[in-house]
């Protein structure tokens, strides 16, 4: 019951910055407008819901649809055991989207991890290069167009 009244709340609160709510499954999820990403998880970590936790965050690329990419962000209140998964979807054009860093600092490397494998810029974020990938590669390896069996440049060894 107590999740049901926070997406009601969030279409209140929030009427035109709200696309879609769902409750399928027991999975409760938002789709939002990507410019009031900060404001609406700042909103959701205070009281009364204090989903004070960012378990995680990542990024789908659907090929062939525009907007293309969606972001991802499951969020978890430890005092109301709740969960809530928040989407805003993000143009192939301009992959750039506000950093979390502020709120949760969790959000660093789950950005970084994001840049690196889908190449979406993270705006704020203080410490935004390649977490996995060397500073050399070419590409993103999680795009569902990214090459099979693409060579990368060979970098030399360090001694």
């Amino acid at each position: 019951m107590e999740k049901k009244k926070i997406l009601e709340k969030l279409r209140e609160k929030f009427p035109k910055k709200i696309k879609e709510t769902s409750a399928i499954y027991g999975d409760e999820t938002v789709v939002i407008d990507r410019d009031s990403l900060i404001e609406i998880l700042t909103f959701l970590k205070n009281k009364p819901y204090e989903f004070n936790m960012l378990l995680d965050l990542t990024c789908v690329d659907y090929i062939g649809q525009d907007p293309r990419f969606e972001m991802v962000y499951h969020l978890f209140s430890l005092p109301k055991n709740n969960r809530l998964r928040i989407k805003t979807r993000l143009p192939e054009r301009d992959l750039n989207i506000e950093s979390l860093t502020s709120i949760w600092k969790n959000a660093n490397w789950l950005e970084r991890e994001v840049y690196d494998m889908f190449g979406v810029c993270f705006i704020g974020h203080p410490d935004l290069r390649r977490l996995f990938m060397y500073d050399g590669f070419e590409g993103y390896p999680l795009r569902k167009d990214y090459p099979l069996r693409k060579r990368q440049p060979l970098i030399p060894l360090r001694k």
